[in-house]
């Protein structure tokens, strides 16, 4: 009788065991499928950022670095904010691009 209890015992520890094994398993999760790459804003065309940009570097001291910073932001942004100074809260994505130093890219 002893025999027979520990037999089944040790069969069913050995039983649990394997369920636990199975309880405890990672699964396996599908790989997802790659979203559509969103494709990036057409960039606004020369004559745009030629004639904006004029316009809010017509009273910069160094004219030819205010012209070439805003037309940089605006061939990225495709907006330059109204006015020679301010205002740029009319166009986020010029008003939040930074140089490496952390300041103000766009004039």
């Amino acid at each position: 009788m002893k025999f027979l209890f520990a037999t089944l015992l040790f069969v069913s520890l050995v039983l649990s065991s394997s369920f636990v094994q199975l309880s405890f398993a990672i699964p396996v999760m599908p790989t997802p499928t790659p979203a559509a790459p969103v494709p990036p804003p057409s960039p606004a065309p020369p004559s745009f950022c030629d004639g904006k940009c004029g316009e809010r570097c017509s009273q910069a001291g160094v004219k030819d670095r205010c012209l070439k910073y805003c037309g940089i932001c605006c061939r990225e942004c495709s907006c330059v904010p109204s006015g020679t100074y301010g205002n740029k809260s009319e166009c986020p994505c010029y008003r939040d691009k930074l140089n490496s130093k952390g300041n103000p890219k766009c004039p």
